[in-house]
């Protein structure tokens, strides 16, 4: 049975560090989230890139895909929408969530966003959450930032948006690259309530 009978709203942005996006959905999948994904356009030009990796467009294909990058083949549910079908259901406010995170969120989609833009499906899902005074999560993977980027993100601040840089901690004395995406993963999890990541936590000082 599904963690959580409401979805949740992944989005995958043409920002680098794929790997935030994989952890994220290895721990919600595995916890037995019901995840709704949609990857930007761009987000195939990174995989590419950043892994010589072909991502698959056809949905079906896609979630599969996703499911071997993590290494959950069973648990959870995982529904992938294709980056330009705005008729999906999670374009519509009446389409219940818990929420949304985008992981890693670009620059570009966040002044799109604080524009009030929304030309394609991860766009317009996020621009919904922000509407509907739901909650969304964007953890920007971007530095440094320059004056426009920072009035962006006051911008989705001031609407209610919740801001999670890729910043790692070293307070739970990290060992491997790993250590530190999970704890950015973490941390953008908490702010949609969701606490499925064995990690650290400050318990102040001994």
């Amino acid at each position: 049975m599904s963690n959580n009978s409401k979805p949740l709203i992944v989005g995958v942005s043409g920002a680098s560090g794929l790997i935030y996006a994989i952890h994220t959905l290895k721990y919600l999948l595995t916890a037995d989230y019901n995840i709704e994904l949609v990857a930007s356009k761009s987000t195939y030009m990174v995989w590419q890139a950043e892994q010589e990796t072909r991502m698959p467009g056809e949905p079906t294909a896609q979630e599969q895909f996703w499911r071997e990058k993590a290494g959950v083949a069973v648990g959870g549910k995982l529904r992938c929408h294709p980056w330009g079908d705005v008729g999906a259901g999670i374009a519509s406010g009446s389409f219940r969530t818990l929420g949304m995170i985008i992981i890693p969120c670009s620059m570009s989609t966040v002044a799109k966003l604080a524009g009030g833009l929304s030309s394609d499906l991860l766009e317009r899902a996020a621009d919904v959450q922000i509407k509907e005074g739901r909650k969304l999560v964007i953890v920007p993977r971007e530095t440094p930032f320059s004056l426009i980027h920072l009035r962006n993100l006051t911008t989705l601040a001031e609407s209610g948006v919740r801001i999670v840089p890729a910043i790692p901690a070293w307070y739970h004395n990290p060992q491997t690259i790993e250590d530190l995406v999970d704890f950015v993963v973490a941390r953008g999890l908490d702010q949609l309530d969701i606490d499925c990541i064995p990690i650290h936590r400050w318990q102040g000082s001994k």
